[in-house]
């Protein structure tokens, strides 16, 4: 028996060899293989494709383009989340037709849940808001519209689809889904369709504690995405949608996602965004994986929450963040107090107020496409767009990554 097994291993290694032998002399072969890995980039990550001279600003509105897709977007992005909460519908509308005629912004970005906090008697409210300023607006084609479906959830019940039950990223509930995001916004087509968050436990979304094994074992049997990303091709395919991304995403959903639409184009779609929290106190969850995975794969990420919930505004320092339970517990923390301390003090310095600071940062990183902000009145909505014409020097940059270094992680919770 020693003897038999010592001659199988020898074979195996001598057919390992002469396999390793075959590829490395076949150049077409090393070739493609490089080309899976490292795609040719014919334009550097995020860049400026124009800049356009608007009212509203000194310098100009910059466009980039989203990935690998067509779609020229500005470098702000209009959120959406309060139209029907903390804003009325005509408010909403009055801010969308504030940004796009005054500062050139000509993307938005709503959700099939919103406005927040999610509940079934104000879904939907949001779209209202802007499919009466599409309505309004009159040339669809100009504004780049992106819309999210819901990932898991047991308690969201509520939302419209063709059988009852919790929200999750089925191939039925994403076809559900995208025909009645096209109804409530009176609209043929949606530019950018995005998974809201993971349909698998993935940890750390929302603020919640970081991945773990056993949490994993314990939660539901996700969804596959063979099947997410099936459902997303026939939506593409049958017109609804032009281009689809993720959002509240890990390294791990990116490259999976990413790698089963370049083995199988004709089935997957490629994703081209990824919206997720990035701010001066939320930077290290992105930039310590998802930013390596997103540049090699040309996906764009595009910020929410550029203020951390608004705790970078400067206006609750001794205050508590208490609209949102849950959501905002992640700014409330004492490390989170004095990390947002330290940046107002860097903003008090130089003449800025905090909000133009976390903003200017942002809208300026190169790891950025487009940074979406939201605001509940037009004065606090100019305010933060007119951060864009605000470039910060080398000295306030090392300033801002000298705090970043003591404080990297300020909310995490645990």
């Amino acid at each position: 028996m020693p003897l038999l097994l010592r001659s199988l291993r020898f074979f195996q290694c001598l057919s390992t060899l002469l396999l390793l032998q075959h590829i490395l002399s076949s150049a077409p072969l090393v070739a493609a293989l490089s080309s899976t890995t490292t795609p040719a980039r014919t334009s550097p990550y995020n860049a400026i494709v124009k800049n356009v001279f608007v009212p509203g600003l000194e310098n100009g509105m910059d466009y980039t383009r989203l990935g690998d897709s067509d779609l020229v977007i500005s470098k702000v992005c209009m959120g959406t989340m309060t139209f029907g909460e903390q804003n009325t519908q005509e408010e909403g509308v009055a801010q969308l037709h504030k940004a796009f005629d005054m500062y050139g912004i000509n993307f938005l970005d709503t959700a099939e849940m919103y406005p927040v906090p999610t509940k079934p008697e104000t879904q939907g409210r949001t779209d209202a808001a802007v499919a009466q300023y599409l309505k309004e607006h009159g040339n669809r084609e100009s504004v780049v519209l992106a819309t999210k479906v819901c990932g898991r959830q047991e308690r969201i019940t509520w939302l419209p689809r063709s059988s009852p039950g919790s929200a999750a990223l089925t191939r039925q509930q994403i076809l559900d889904s995208v025909d009645a995001s096209l109804q409530r916004l009176g609209v043929d087509y949606i530019d950018l369709l995005q998974l809201h968050w993971p349909d698998r436990y993935a940890g750390g979304t929302f603020g919640t504690p970081d991945f773990t094994p056993e949490a994993y074992e314990q939660a539901p049997m996700p969804t596959a995405f063979e099947e997410q990303l099936g459902a997303l091709q026939e939506v593409i395919q049958a017109g609804k949608v032009r281009y689809v991304g993720v959002s509240n995403e890990t390294p791990y959903g990116v490259c999976s996602m990413a790698n089963l639409a370049k083995t199988a184009p004709d089935l997957y779609p490629k994703i081209v965004s990824i919206q997720n929290s990035y701010s001066l106190v939320v930077r290290k969850d992105f930039e310590s994986g998802l930013a390596e995975a997103c540049y090699h794969e040309n996906v764009s990420l595009l910020p929410y929450s550029p203020l951390a919930g608004g705790s970078l505004s400067g206006k609750y320092r001794g205050s508590r963040l208490t609209l949102f339970p849950g959501f905002m517990d992640r700014y409330l923390g004492s490390l989170n107090e004095q990390a947002v301390n330290a940046y107002c003090e860097i903003a008090e310095s130089i003449n800025l107020t905090p909000a133009q600071l976390a903003l200017s940062w942002c809208y300026h990183n190169p790891l950025v496409a487009s940074t979406i902000i939201g605001a509940t009145t037009l004065e606090q909505l100019e305010e933060n767009i007119m951060a864009f014409d605000i470039r910060l020097d080398e000295s306030v940059m090392k300033q801002i990554q000298e705090t970043y270094r003591k404080y990297t992680d300020p909310t995490k919770r645990g």
